[in-house]
């Protein structure tokens, strides 16, 4: 089920931050959002999560979402994940297909929570404090926690801020896999533009909330719409396996 937006605005008191956003999610795919700080890409993603008042429509498969259908369909894990919490990071997973712990849960319902930790290997950490472990397990804790919900649209921001190459790569296999076998709707926030191309199956650059470029990586990450978003000058060119990489060379 693809999710379509149409004509969002977002705006903070009087000044708009995205402006007549139309575009396009497509299920099953991988959508890269890029642009540098202060484009718009975590305010576009928190107001399609529902959190953030907007104008404008989103549908999924042509239905037209109302905000309480956001939360339950949408799936949103942002950039900052630091909040301290005495919970588990057990029962952080577990409560993103539940509204509260109880003291009895199904046994299918734990054993399904402990194979999204084992995927990111935290399962050795499952009974420790979200207080207990580092902030880049912690960001591995709540994508963990979105992806036991299983939603129809996965919304990311920067979920790999905080990680070592590994586990940077090992998210964003897994996030790709996961919109693949799903059809789910994935659209992520990112800063690195080789990783992006190299996961995204569409990338979106943003500027000023406006869109300056969308489709494939080869058609977005071109000298011009960088030189526009991020005010640089850049070589991009395939590497030996064939994807696309970015090496800045100046600010201009």
């Amino acid at each position: 089920m693809s999710l379509q937006t149409n004509h969002l605005i977002v705006s903070y008191g009087k000044k708009p931050v995205i402006r007549d956003f139309s575009e396009k999610f497509i299920a099953g795919q991988v959508t890269a959002l890029i642009g540098c700080n202060g484009a718009g890409k975590s305010t576009l993603l928190r107001a399609m999560a529902g959190l953030s008042p907007m104008e404008g429509e989103l549908t999924l498969a042509e239905h037209l979402l109302i905000r309480s259908e956001q939360h339950s369909l949408i799936a949103y894990m942002p950039q900052d994940t630091d909040a301290a919490s005495s919970l588990c990071v057990l029962e952080v997973v577990l409560l993103g297909r539940l509204g509260k712990l109880g003291l009895r849960l199904p046994l299918s319902l734990v054993e399904d929570a402990t194979a999204a930790l084992a995927a990111f290997g935290l399962l050795d950490l499952q009974k420790r404090t979200l207080n207990e472990i580092s902030g880049g397990q912690r960001q591995l804790v709540y994508l963990a926690q979105a992806l036991f919900r299983k939603p129809k649209v996965l919304l990311l921001d920067e979920p790999t801020a905080a990680l070592d190459l590994r586990h940077q790569l090992l998210v964003l296999e897994h996030v790709r896999a996961y919109a693949r076998a799903s059809g789910a709707c994935v659209a992520i926030a990112m800063h690195d533009l080789t990783l992006a191309a190299q996961f995204s199956d569409r990338m979106i650059g943003l500027k000023d909330g406006y869109v300056i470029a969308s489709g494939l990586a080869e058609e977005v990450l071109t000298a011009q719409s960088l030189h526009a978003m991020y005010g640089i000058k850049a070589d991009i060119f395939r590497g030996p396996s064939g994807q696309i990489q970015v090496a800045p060379l100046l600010a201009v």
